[in-house]
C-alpha cells in the first residue's frame, strides 16, 4: 500500500501522534549515543593514564 493511501486512511491526529513518537524516539536515541560517547571518553582517559595497571589486572598468575 502506498504512503498516500495510508495517509488518506489515517486520521490526522493519529499521524501527528506517530510523528511525535518518532521524534521523541529520535531524541532519546541521540541522548543515549551521547551518554555512551561520554562513557567511552572517560574509559579512554583512564586507560591513557593507567594502561599498565589495567593490563596487569588481566595477566594470569600461577595456576589461574
Amino acid at each position: 500500500m502506498s504512503r498516500e493511501r495510508m495517509s488518506a486512511s489515517e486520521p490526522l491526529g493519529q499521524e501527528q501522534a506517530q510523528e511525535q513518537e518518532l521524534t521523541l524516539a529520535s531524541h532519546s536515541a541521540v541522548q543515549d549515543v551521547s551518554e555512551v560517547d561520554d562513557l567511552l571518553d572517560e574509559i579512554d582517559g583512564l586507560l591513557a593514564e593507567n594502561a599498565e595497571d589495567f593490563v596487569t589486572g588481566f595477566v594470569q598468575k600461577g595456576g589461574q
